[in-house]
């Protein structure tokens, strides 16, 4: 073999490369096809002003996301912020985490099958792809887990401080991506647990206390975001509601986005926790993907405040992935051992390997009919949206001298400012009607509403009124002050047009 050749063929056998290429091309498919929605606003409303602003505005809400902002501040200031551009970070990170994932499950379940059975698996969840074409730190998240992972079971190999040291780096990243990613110490200190009884002639005592050391490292530069993020939760977390059991109980099926193929991984789980080898190590890893779920659930129940939403806990699932794998690689090797007693070697491998093929089939056929709902144009909105729609009425009608008044104060977590600006063509700026502040002066997501109508009504000719839902009578939809101001110097709409989610109206008095 030619000495050029021999990086590139190695290249090839690593068990990380062909799950994060394939997590590359899902995540990738039709990247840019789903319309931003109200979060994935935020982060380039947020990413896209001055480092000063940007700073500014932690002070007062989203600390809790500030890493990633100060992230995609950057990121934005090489790339841009379209679609494709606000996104690819996301699909970069959850092809990290397949890497780590693949790794995770060779140095547990040893054997390329497991290995990359594991990072295959990972790719296929609706709510992995989902979040991997989403504009938020999630995903980012879900990549800094997955390294917590593989380099905590490094350290537990041999626990020295430079092993130490990227597990918590990796920690300390996924505490400052999401808070509720800490909740994942629940699932490792039973892990630790479990590695220290499993080598308890031969443990390394130092653990014991260097493992709470390491957490403890990782935890000071979280601290402050911590502090300040939870000065701002009622603000932003007010709208999750308190989970019940049933809710903790069909968890899994909303947090891989198809009940077929959590109950899929499941059942590929079922020989890694039963069969004899490894089975330690998959119920470590069972640990590892529900401790952090149960107690997020028992604080969101217990405590003031609920944070039990899929997309917080989606760092759970390469877990999942890992111990799956574990499954199809504890199959496929029984099986290889039970016919090889009675054919040649060759043949059992390749009956083995037939089994192993049609297990990870099984999740991926089961995924399959969720797959393009997460792609199509609307797929990322909770609730309807259509600031693109309305960015493109407004485009094609507009003149110099047009106003634009839209949801603000009670209504402003909707985005509807920031919304439909990012969407309007940049030689497109109607004047904002019945705003104190720009988003940017009030250090805030959206604008500020201006207290007296009439002297933020500014001299605009026409005014393109925006209000939520979908109704015949947008004059209704706004404050009662506005509405009689806009009645009296413009009088009934010119025109009203649903666009499902919004009504957009016209206001002309010259018709």
């Amino acid at each position: 073999m030619r000495p050029a050749v021999r990086p590139v063929v190695r290249l090839l056998e690593q068990v990380w490369l062909w799950p994060a290429l394939v997590m590359l091309a899902v995540g990738g498919y039709r990247l840019g096809t789903p319309d931003l929605w109200r979060d994935e606003i935020a982060t380039s409303t947020v990413a896209t002003r001055s480092l000063d602003d940007l700073l500014r505005l932690l002070q007062h809400i989203d600390a809790s996301n500030g890493a990633y902002y100060l992230l995609m501040h950057g990121w934005t200031s090489v790339f841009g912020d379209s679609t494709v551009a606000l996104r690819t970070p996301s699909v970069l990170a959850m092809a990290g985490a397949a890497a780590f994932v693949a790794v995770t499950a060779r140095r547990l379940f040893g054997g390329r099958v497991a290995a990359i059975g594991a990072g295959l698996l990972f790719t296929v969840p609706p709510l992995v792809s989902r979040y991997a074409q989403e504009a938020r730190s999630y995903a980012l998240v879900t990549l800094a887990i997955a390294a917590a992972t593989f380099f905590l079971l490094r350290a537990l190999e041999r626990p020295t401080w430079r092993r130490w040291a990227p597990y918590c780096a990796a920690m300390a990243l996924a505490g400052a991506g999401h808070l509720i990613s800490f909740s994942t110490v629940a699932g490792q200190v039973a892990l630790v647990a479990l590695h220290l009884w499993r080598t308890r002639e031969a443990a390394d005592r130092r653990l014991l206390w260097r493992y709470p050391l390491a957490v403890a490292v990782a935890a000071v530069p979280v601290v402050p975001i911590m502090l300040l993020g939870s000065r701002q939760s009622d603000r932003q977390l007010g709208w999750i509601m308190t989970p019940s059991l049933r809710g903790l109980a069909r968890f899994g099926e909303q947090l891989f986005g198809s009940d077929l193929v959590f109950y899929s991984f499941v059942l590929l789980a079922l020989p890694a926790l039963a069969l004899p080898g490894r089975r330690l190590q998959a119920w470590q890893l069972l640990l590892l993907a529900e401790l952090p779920v149960v107690s997020v659930w028992l604080v969101s129940r217990l405590g003031g405040t609920s944070y039990f939403v899929d997309r917080y806990l989606l760092f759970t699932v390469p877990a999942w992935a890992v111990l799956a794998g574990g499954g199809v690689g504890a199959a496929y090797g029984a099986l290889a051992a039970l016919v090889r007693r009675r054919t040649a070697p060759r043949r059992a491998v390749l009956a083995a390997g037939l089994l192993a093929g049609a297990l990870l089939a099984v999740p991926a056929v089961a995924a399959l009919p969720e797959q393009p709902p997460v792609r199509y144009v609307g797929s990322h909105n909770d609730s309807e949206e259509p600031y693109k729609a309305a960015a493109r009425t407004i485009a094609a009608g507009y003149r110099a001298g047009d106003g634009m008044a839209a949801p603000l104060g009670n209504q402003s977590w909707a985005m509807v400012w920031p919304g439909v600006a990012y969407y309007l063509p940049s030689d497109v700026r109607p004047y904002p009607v019945f705003v104190a502040q720009s988003a940017e002066d009030a250090e805030d997501l959206s604008p500020t509403p201006c207290p007296q109508p009439e002297a933020c009504l500014g001299a605009v000719t026409r005014i393109w009124l925006l209000v939520l839902g979908d109704t015949p009578d947008p004059l209704g939809a706004v404050p009662t002050d506005q509405a009689q101001l806009l009645r009296t110097r413009y009088g009934t709409p010119d025109q009203v047009t649903p666009l499902g989610g919004f009504t957009l109206a016209l206001l002309d008095p010259d018709t």
